[in-house]
């Protein structure tokens, strides 16, 4: 890899006044609306907004690509003075993979399945003339594996992709891109879906590389907070165009546009041992109802006459800062307390609507057996948020799918309100499946494209009541009432909503069955910041309406903070720890516990160095602690032979840890003034 190059005065990137349409019917709707940035070499430029904001469509027409049904209106693309948008293909052809790098959001759709990684990182090299054969390409290969901590032996080259871990497949489309040491990498959400630890190391590797190698990023993202720690720059926009452009503490210090102020202040954070409630924006984008002046001002509390009426263009306040707004001025600053504290969970006394005893799940059969989920045990009270939280295959997901009846435990039981259910769904009575709903991660999937959301949410009503005509259709505007969206929507079909909107269906489907639980199956990970804090509230009200029971999946411990009343660490399929949600956050932490929290994205602290033991696989089926030999805390040899002690800690709070609570207690102060 060469060295860092001084920060040039021209810049490496700029775009310049971009204009981009897509085809919608017989017209044309604009995606992105006279957008202007620059990138210098070696720098880090942050790009954020809701979704459907066009940031997306900014950054692929960084390396050129255009769908048949877009068009660039206005505008151009500048790498290093050459204009991409009027290149031909050969000659983006030539930029693409070598100068200019992309890495996509979903590493599992990016890497070919039947090609080995080694394989697909050799490939790019040799497209592109850095390397005479394969075995050349080996010996880079094996330096840029290093350079983003995977291994670099034969036999990690010789993998599929199925077989490596989420995180573990973005480290290799990161290796991909810097294959032909390019000067700028385009990021696309790259750490959406990764949990928490995962992302940690992801942002530590981006912040490293750019250290040694100088390499500069265009990161677009809808994680604020994340962004902070490696942008020098943030832009932000909103249905198509730039609202505001500034350094990044300066965003998030001194943020000056009504909608990067309703940003800021929707990020759920945790705050020392206080909790933080996001506060959401008011209203939703809605792209069909944009006023001729600002977008925002439907949404905007500082919105005059004019606002609607007269276009703001970004005006530059000095060298570094621009802002799209004329009434930005006499706007107050946001408060530093920007939002109000999480209510204690209230206790409940009524029996339990789920409850799992020693549940053990199993993959696979022989010498291939893999233990997903080791004896747990919780219940979840009449309407109260129980929250599973771990890392990707910490088991989460098979436990609701257990409780769902798609996967069979091997062994312990599990029961509806004191009643055992049956391990497939199919045996279940069809008022057991009516009361247990499941809503997933990706409305996309979830819902029918070909459906209209009336009949989409009318389905259960039809299955499970035997409701039809009128009395469904009535019934089914209820149910999106519900979730705030009124009966204009029954007549959409799923592409003609955000994903905020799409994932409010999802839940008013859900709702329409008139379920005691909802598995709620990492709902708000792919959602920006400002749907997400919509969502959020939208659940405290339903729980609060309709006194339903959640079993809340999330990798997001600032999320969970906001939401749960108990929360369950899970690590390798165990349980690790379990309690209401203020002890949980509170020492003493199991020594998991305090990696996932020290992990948390804190809005301007730089990330630390990328650490080794964060890929350790856990000791699953084992004798030891699971947790045993990535544990920081750990105390000797009897981790990894005997099997930890379950810990009572007070006010329903245990764990399973090797250390009593009092030494627990004693490292979480360390670690507090280290």
């Amino acid at each position: 890899m060469t060295a860092p190059e001084p920060v040039a005065a021209i810049p490496l990137l700029e775009v310049r006044n971009l204009t981009i349409a897509y085809r919608q019917g017989s017209g044309w709707s604009r995606a992105v609306d006279d957008v202007s940035f620059t990138v210098k070499a070696g720098e880090v430029f942050g790009l954020v907004g809701e979704s459907g904001c066009g940031k997306s469509t900014v950054s692929l027409q960084l390396l050129g690509f255009r769908h048949l049904s877009t068009r660039v209106e206005q505008g151009a693309v500048l790498f290093k003075g050459e204009n991409l948008s009027v290149l031909a293909r050969p000659e983006l052809d030539r930029l693409r993979g070598d100068r200019i790098a992309f890495v996509p959001q979903n590493p599992t759709t990016a890497l070919n399945p039947g090609i080995r990684i080694g394989s697909q990182i050799a490939e790019t090299m040799l497209a592109h003339g850095r390397v005479g054969n394969r075995q050349a390409a080996d010996i880079v290969i094996a330096d840029i594996l290093g350079l983003v901590g995977l291994p670099s032996g034969a036999a990690f080259l010789r993998r599929y992709p199925h077989q490596l871990s989420g995180g573990q497949q973005q480290r290799v489309c990161i290796a991909m891109a810097l294959a032909c040491e390019p000067d700028l990498l385009v990021l696309d959400e790259p750490t959406t879906g990764l949990d928490v630890t995962t992302q940690e190391q992801i942002v530590a590797l981006l912040a490293d590389l750019r250290r040694r190698i100088g390499i500069a990023m265009l990161y677009v993202t809808h994680d604020l907070a994340l962004l902070s720690q490696i942008a020098d720059r943030i832009g932000v926009m909103y249905a198509g165009r730039m609202v505001e452009v500034a350094p990044t503490a300066e965003i998030f210090q001194h943020p000056r546009h009504p909608y990067t102020q309703g940003l800021i202040a929707s990020i759920p954070t945790i705050a020392g041992q206080a909790a933080l409630q996001a506060r959401p924006l008011r209203g939703l984008l809605r792209r069909g109802e944009l006023p001729a002046g600002c977008p925002f001002a439907p949404r905007c509390d500082h919105a005059l006459d004019r606002c609607f009426s007269d276009r703001q263009e970004l005006q530059s306040l000095d060298a570094e800062r621009a802002i799209a707004c004329w009434r930005w001025p006499e706007i107050a600053p946001l408060p530093a307390d920007t939002a109000s504290p999480v209510p204690a969970a209230a206790e409940s006394t009524t029996m339990p609507v789920l409850t799992l005893r020693g549940v053990d799940i199993v993959y696979g059969h022989a010498a291939h057996r893999f233990h997903a989920v080791r004896d747990v045990s919780f219940d979840v009270a009449e309407g109260e948020v129980f929250a599973l939280v771990g890392e990707s295959g910490s088991g989460k997901s098979t436990i609701a799918k257990a409780v769902s009846g798609l996967v069979a435990p091997e062994s312990g039981n599990i029961s509806l309100r004191g009643a055992q259910l049956e391990a497939d769904v199919r045996d279940r009575t069809i008022e057991q499946r009516r009361l247990i709903q499941y809503i997933f991660q990706n409305p996309d999937a979830s819902l029918n494209p070909r459906a209209r959301i009336g009949d989409t949410v009318g389905r259960p009503l039809i299955h499970f009541f035997r409701t039809a005509g009128k009395a469904a259709r009535d019934a089914a505007r209820a149910a999106l009432g519900d979730v705030r969206l009124d009966e204009s929507y029954a007549t959409r079909f799923p592409d003609q909503l955000s994903g905020g909107e799409r994932q409010r269906v999802a839940i008013a489907r859900a709702l329409a069955a008139q379920p005691a639980l909802l598995l709620c199956d990492e709902i708000l990970s792919a959602l920006d910041v400002s749907v997400q804090a919509s969502i959020l509230t939208l659940l405290r009200q339903l729980k609060a309406e309709h006194g339903i029971a959640m079993l809340f999946i999330s990798h997001d411990l600032a999320v969970v903070r906001a939401l749960a009343d108990r929360v369950c660490v899970l690590y390798g399929g165990e349980i690790m720890e379990m309690g209401p949600r203020e002890h949980v956050f509170a020492p003493p932490y199991h020594p998991y516990t305090y990696t996932l929290l020290q992990a948390v994205p804190v809005p301007l602290q730089p990330p630390g160095p990328p650490q080794a033991n964060a890929v350790v696989e856990p000791r699953r089926g084992g004798d030891g602690c699971v947790y045993a030999g990535r544990c920081a805390w750990q105390i000797g040899a009897i981790c990894e032979t005997t099997r930890p002690p379950w810990r009572e800690g007070g006010d329903g709070l245990g764990l399973r840890c090797h250390l009593s609570i009092d030494e627990l207690q004693a490292r979480a102060a360390e670690g507090a003034s280290s």
